[in-house]
């Protein structure tokens, strides 16, 4: 069975190792961290706005396991907040265990605190990954015949003392477990760098969670009961709107969440700003003990992220190398979970589909998915476009789908383009594989 190799185990990596072993291949996961998930380990804002119609389109395409594992795993159903609707808020403490298991039963081969240190290349293809395994002195070696990055553009620590306010002791934990490592740059593949709209380099992550306990019992209680508590702030403690434009996820860059704290309940209080001085959100209504869970250092800072993208086609295929693709933030300034399991089941996919040597396939741009990968290539070819975040959720892309006709919550009417586009259960059907096939036609 051809094999391919993934480095990066948040959604993405995990998105691209179900697609790929749906595709028929051997598959083994690189992560240099104990959990899988990265970000989504404090993530869980999941078919906001545009993502619906995303994650509809996913699973109409067969694409859609990590989808329904969000769902199965929602604390909150179509809920509502400022600039935002029909969201579920998946669980935090639930959806690790829940997503290793889906890949575990799927039959993927998982190397948990495995940071990959080296490759060895030939002739523009990666061969073979080296890893060292944390706290011991195994080194495991992996060929394969494809490979997908999926390490993210967070980190190293470096990045976020230089680019951003230090270290805020984030999920990404590069301290204890090592820096990302991107195989296809140390291919020889030059990375991008995103910008801010002031020129400055890379973008914080957008939001902080705060430990529910250390709030006020009403606030507790609405969100435990509701999912969302907004709190009016008052009019001299308010963050500027410049401020906003910090972060990543500019889908939450709107005025309500300058004049109001949003509070969405994931398990933990997920207070939607990049951080929050603590002296400040001490003096708000309910918040007078409140406490960092992630980043510890959210009174000051968050990471940064968005260095380290990769030139990719719109298959997801790394510009220069021949047998290696990338997914999630490697893949360009999308923003969020499910723009990573999108981008993660085409690279996987695709990565698949080299191995046994067919060609890789883009999804048609009548679909929402299709559109968002190739308008984020086409806008990252210029200068503007590389201080712009796109989300199906938000901002600016959010806005082409809505003119493009492509946002929809009505389930019958996006099946129906996925199968005009003859899509329909594409990731689930493994492939045909042209040498087999080519055999069995010449013995009959």
């Amino acid at each position: 069975m051809k094999k391919v190799v993934i480095v990066g185990g948040g959604w993405a990596g995990c998105a691209a190792a179900l697609a790929a072993r749906k595709a028929g291949s051997d598959v083994e996961l690189f992560e240099r961290t104990d959990m899988l998930l990265g970000t989504g380990l404090v993530g869980g804002i999941m078919r906001n706005n545009g993502r619906f119609t995303a994650t509809e389109e996913m699973i109409a395409m067969g694409g859609g396991d990590l989808f329904k594992v969000c769902d199965n795993n929602s604390r909150h159903k179509n809920i509502e907040f400022p600039g935002h609707k029909h969201a579920n808020l998946y669980d935090v403490s639930r959806i690790e265990p829940a997503v290793r298991k889906t890949l575990l039963d799927a039959g993927v081969n998982i190397h948990l605190k495995s940071r990959i240190k080296d490759i060895v290349g030939q002739n523009g293809k990666i061969m073979k990954v080296i890893a060292d395994v944390y706290h011991s002195n195994e080194v495991i070696e992996a060929t394969g015949d494809a490979f997908v990055d999926t390490a993210g553009t967070a980190g190293p620590q470096v990045n976020c003392m230089k680019y951003g306010n230090g270290c805020a002791m984030c999920i990404y934990r590069c301290p204890t477990f090592g820096p990302r490592f991107s195989i296809a740059a140390k291919a020889g593949v030059k990375e991008i760098i995103g910008q801010k709209a002031d020129g400055t380099f890379g973008a914080m992550s957008g939001s902080c969670k705060l430990h529910k306990d250390s709030l006020a019992p009403d606030v507790r209680e609405k969100l435990d009961r509701t999912g969302v508590c907004v709190i009016p702030v008052p009019s001299h403690l308010q963050k500027s709107m410049a401020s906003l434009g910090q972060k990543a996820c500019q889908q939450y860059a709107l005025k309500e969440f300058a004049e109001n704290i949003v509070l969405l309940d994931t398990g933990h209080a997920k207070l939607m700003s990049a951080y929050y001085p603590l002296d400040l959100l001490r003096q708000i209504p309910g918040c007078t003990n409140a406490r960092f869970e992630d980043p510890y250092s959210g009174g000051i800072g968050n990471s940064m992220r968005y260095f380290g993208m990769l030139p990719r086609d719109n298959s997801l295929k790394v510009e220069g190398l021949q047998n290696v693709f990338c997914g999630g933030e490697k893949a360009g300034l999308l923003v969020g979970h499910t723009e990573a399991i999108v981008t993660g089941t085409l690279a996987g996919h695709n990565a698949a589909r080299c191995a046994v040597g067919l060609s890789p396939i883009e999804i048609p741009q009548s679909l929402a998915c299709g559109d968002a990968i190739a308008h984020v290539r086409e806008k990252m070819q210029t200068k503007e476009g590389l201080t712009k975040k796109y989300t199906f959720s938000g901002s600016v892309y959010f806005e082409s789908m809505k003119e493009k006709n492509l946002y929809t919550t009505d389930i019958q009417q996006i099946n129906t383009r996925v199968q005009q586009a003859n899509m329909t259960d594409f990731f689930a059907i493994p492939l045909a594989q042209p040498h087999l096939d080519a055999a069995a036609t010449k013995k009959r």
